[in-house]
């Protein structure tokens, strides 16, 4: 068991279209706006930009992302990350049921820490780390619920769960 190694999966399911959904998730620059932990969302160009993180615990995260795919047809983004963690993310957004007003959104990660501090404290905070970005991606999930329904950034009423995988 290497514990410097996550990976996470999640299922968001949401009270908006897919297209919809896509498209908030396409537009980084947006997450501040109902993401808690996302503090700030700087574009570098069309293709890249970096995120300053900040869950529960007393750290924050730069980092830097590249898109490596973004196909609307198949609702596919994924980018890789660079700095204070390496590897890559993807959000899979598909309708949910008939009538497409709902959407099921898969998240997926695969990372290590590349912060010098994290990777010397894996071992013993392991649970603790896995536990903060749980607490991200549920806030993560109320807050683009809330985001999507015009009801603000706190999440009131969303619908989903995440799940963290070793």
């Amino acid at each position: 068991m290497d514990p410097n190694h996550y990976r996470f999966r999640g299922v968001w399911r949401l009270a908006a279209p897919a297209s919809a959904v896509y498209a908030a998730l396409e537009d980084v620059r947006s997450y501040p706006l109902w993401w808690p932990e996302i503090r700030e969302a700087r574009e570098i160009d069309e293709e890249s930009g970096e995120l300053v993180v900040r869950a529960l615990l007393p750290y924050r995260l730069v980092i830097g992302l590249e898109s490596t795919r973004r196909d609307p047809a198949a609702g596919v983004l994924e980018a890789a990350m660079r700095g204070d963690l390496n590897g890559w993310s993807r959000f899979t957004v598909a309708a949910d049921g008939p009538g497409g007003a709902r959407s099921r959104v898969l998240f997926e990660e695969d990372t290590r820490p590349g912060k010098s501090l994290l990777r010397r404290l894996a071992l013993p905070l392991h649970p603790l780390f896995r536990a903060n970005h749980a607490v991200m991606m549920y806030r993560g999930r109320r807050g683009l619920s809330a985001y999507l329904t015009g009801g603000g950034a706190d999440g009131a009423g969303a619908g989903g769960q995440g799940t963290a995988d070793r």
